[in-house]
């Protein structure tokens, strides 16, 4: 049988989805962690991703049922931004920054200085953070000498994952379009940004070539193939970011705007056209088709209702009942930075919990933590219309947190909208194999986008009263505006209170 590979390396583990190549039916998967990593130096050893891809591939191949010769090829997305920096035996030089790493934040800030924001937008398409690589690399420049002058190769962690696969230094659009330094809209890098950071290195020596997303990038290295178990003629795909991958998995459309409850929290749609937004929200960045796919993301997702849940000692599903009975003008409102924040770029910040009174009950708690995550998003989603992007259309929840009845309903009372679930639990590794499947059988990548789009089915309507809610949301916005001036005022650029 006829099969494709896709492989979604997170922050937290690596995720293998093994589908028919003809219709793309599930047939597997496998799963395996990562260690683990927190703000504000969030690191990992690249190794461990490739002992995780391996027991992964393994897992999902005993699921499926297939022999390595039925896989016609593979595609591998991971977390963006991330600086795998190799040396000139292709050595990892030290663990690699994560995307949630927030120690370049003062690196960052010097660069924006240096380069204008104005100007950074215009080339790039987002006003980069600490998260992007380019603060990464200064970093390293500024921090580890040794380290820097040891430096021959940039790579992501997806590319490093694809170098494994195939021994090819390449990359593509949508991983490319989060360093800070390769414009999208050009197709080509902008080695004067990295100029900044040391003048005298031919920095497009150092950085992968940058790869069409509908062509193999060449096929299995034989150390891949025999530690993977697979034909040395399997294709490798160039693959992608993973936002980038998962709007791949859910068959998303221009107008469509897509929640992720993740790690990270991720609002996205599609775009045919470039976008710039001079406030430096909105992240322009590429998509996997030749597109772009703007999106917002905030640092803090999931792991604020984690703690949440911790703090109240109970588990996620008492967390989300707690959450739903509460009333909807406790006025408890939640700044949710507890590990800093990327978008508003406050890397130093922490958490705000305002409107305490003697009345505020556990059930208060629970909602405003699941709200202080929401808000944010919806305040991306407004930024993005602002940007003039178009989301009228499907709203879909994904990510970890999606399964909680608390985040769906809550997003719905919000937003006054019908919110979907996808029939796509790992929507960025089945993105994946909608590009290995693209390749495997030479059509584009969009055609086979709209063949497999999963189903949907409705999570959560707006309920009777939400009008309320969304006045009181509306009041909460305030708050958090006046939090996030106030921290900006206080801090400056570190974000870090006093």
């Amino acid at each position: 049988m006829p099969s494709v590979a896709g492989v979604d390396s997170s922050t937290q583990s690596c995720k293998v989805e093994i589908r028919d190549l003809d219709d793309g039916s599930l047939l597997g998967s496998g799963s395996a962690p990562h260690p683990p990593a927190f703000p504000p130096s969030s690191e990992q050893d690249p190794a461990s991703w490739w002992a995780a891809l391996k027991a992964a591939f393994e897992a999902a191949r005993r699921s499926a049922g297939v022999s390595g010769s039925d896989i016609a090829a593979v595609s591998v997305d991971a977390q963006c931004h991330g600086l795998v920096a190799l040396d000139e035996q292709d050595e990892v030089i030290r663990p690699a920054k994560l995307w949630n790493d927030t120690t370049s934040a003062q690196q960052l800030e010097r660069l924006k200085q240096r380069i204008g924001a104005q100007e950074w937008i215009r080339a790039v398409g987002s006003l980069p953070t600490a998260a992007f690589t380019l603060s990464k690399v200064a970093w390293l420049a500024e921090n580890e000498t040794d380290n820097f002058r040891r430096l021959r190769r940039i790579l992501l962690p997806h590319d490093w994952l694809t170098w494994k696969l195939s021994g090819r230094y390449v990359t593509d659009r949508s991983e490319a379009s989060g360093t800070g330094y390769y414009n999208a809209a050009e197709s080509r890098y902008l080695p004067e940004l990295l100029a900044h950071v040391d003048d005298r290195r031919e920095w497009l020596e150092v950085l992968p070539e940058v790869v069409d997303d509908s062509r193999a990038v060449g096929t299995l290295c034989p150390r891949a193939a025999t530690e993977l178990g697979l034909s040395l003629g399997t294709l490798v795909g160039p693959g992608g970011g993973d936002q980038h991958a998962a709007a791949l998995g859910l068959g998303i459309e221009p107008g469509d705007v897509v929640y992720t409850f993740g790690t990270s929290g991720v609002v996205f749609t599609a775009s045919r056209t470039p976008v710039f937004d001079p406030t430096g929200i909105v992240d322009g960045v590429a998509d996997m088709t030749g597109g772009y796919l703007p999106l917002v993301s905030t640092l803090n997702a999931a792991r604020v209702t984690d703690t949440f849940a911790r703090i109240l000692g109970v588990g996620h599903e008492e967390l989300s009942k707690l959450a739903l009975t509460a009333p909807e003008d406790s006025g408890l409102v939640l700044a949710a930075f507890l590990d800093g924040e990327r978008k508003p770029n406050r890397p130093g910040a922490h958490g705000l919990l305002a409107g305490l009174t003697s009345h505020t009950t556990r059930e208060d708690l629970a909602r405003a933590a699941f709200e202080g995550v929401i808000l944010g998003l919806v305040s991306g989603e407004r930024h993005l219309n602002t940007a003039g992007v178009a989301t009228g259309g499907r709203l879909i929840a994904t990510g970890g947190g999606s399964r909680s009845p608390a985040y769906t309903q809550l997003l719905a009372d919000l937003t006054g909208r019908e919110v979907l679930l996808a029939d796509a639990p790992e929507a960025s590794a089945r993105g994946a194999c909608v590009q290995a499947a693209a390749i495997a059988l030479g059509r584009p990548v969009r055609e086979v986008l709209r063949q497999w789009a999963p189903t949907t089915q409705v999570a959560a309507t707006p309920r009777a009263g939400s009008e309320t809610a969304r006045a009181h949301a509306a009041a909460r916005y305030d708050v958090l505006a006046a939090w996030d001036a106030l921290d900006a005022d206080t801090s400056g650029a570190t974000g870090r209170t006093s």
